[in-house]
């Protein structure tokens, strides 16, 4: 096999934290390149052996052993050079304020993730997982060494978190039971999340457009593109393509095409 990859659950303990591990690595001779598609979580990429590179519409970047992007709001472009490994840790919900004070710190662009702290902790972390060849054990290593650095979460945050899937309106839900203005929990929500709850909305209606092309793609049946513009609540077919423009720069019928170099960390 010359692209390996495959996710690393974590255990309940940690479920509030990391919605999951990535690990990928080339065993080709040649540089492997793939996309990945928005997420709205942070992630911590760990690289090992040769350089991993991603590409921005402004840069390229250069992965040498750790950086921090996010929010993920819109789909990027990376490349493993022959024996590169990544492990890529995914932070769920209001974790990495939780960890750092802050959730937007990397959204524009990737940082060393040091620089959001006064020690070189993550420079250590890096290394001490070098010692490992298992992913599973660099995980383990990961989960253990990050306990000491997580803060309690916020009670506000915890009741948005709880309704993000709901039928309920999560913002004049949670301002209706703690008696505040809605204007202080989208506050509240864009502080500990990243993002506000419109951008969520709109996301989740992307993510079940994506979802079910491809489920269609899976069974080999004919794409319906008019129920999926029903089905994922879009007002026609030109709402449903910008929102494939803005968030992969891709048409839905050019991300069927091409799905199997696009990574969904969500799938």
């Amino acid at each position: 096999m010359e692209y390996l990859q495959y996710r690393i659950p974590v255990s309940t303990e940690f479920s509030e934290v990391f919605s999951h591990f990535y690990f990928a690595e080339n065993r080709s001779e040649h540089s492997i390149t793939k996309t990945l598609l928005p997420s709205y979580q942070t992630i911590l990429i760990f690289s090992f052996g040769a350089s991993a590179f991603l590409y921005t519409e402004e840069e390229q970047i250069q992965v040498n052993k750790c950086i921090v992007l996010g929010p993920i709001k819109k789909a990027f472009t990376y490349s493993l050079l022959p024996s590169t490994q990544l492990l890529v840790a995914n932070f769920k919900d209001d974790a990495f304020y939780r960890f750092f004070g802050s959730s937007t710190i990397a959204e524009n662009l990737p940082l060393d993730p040091d620089s959001l702290l006064e020690e070189n902790c993550f420079t250590i972390l890096r290394d001490g997982m070098a010692q490992f060849k298992d992913p599973v054990d660099q995980v383990n290593y990961i989960l253990s060494f990050c306990k000491p650095y997580l803060k309690e979460r916020n009670v506000v945050v915890e009741k948005l978190v709880h309704l993000k899937h709901s039928a309920y309106n999560p913002i004049k839900k949670v301002a209706d039971n703690e008696n505040l203005s809605e204007r202080s929990i989208q506050l509240n929500h864009k502080k500990y999340l990243g993002y506000s709850a419109k951008e969520l909305t709109r996301y989740q209606r992307f993510l079940k457009a994506i979802e079910m092309i491809q489920s269609i793609a899976t069974k080999a049946t004919k794409n319906d593109w008019f129920e999926i513009i029903d089905k994922c609540g879009y007002y026609d077919q030109s709402q449903l393509i910008n929102d494939f423009n803005y968030y992969i720069n891709l048409s839905p019928a050019k991300y069927l095409k091409l799905q199997c170099d696009i990574c969904n960390p969500i799938s």
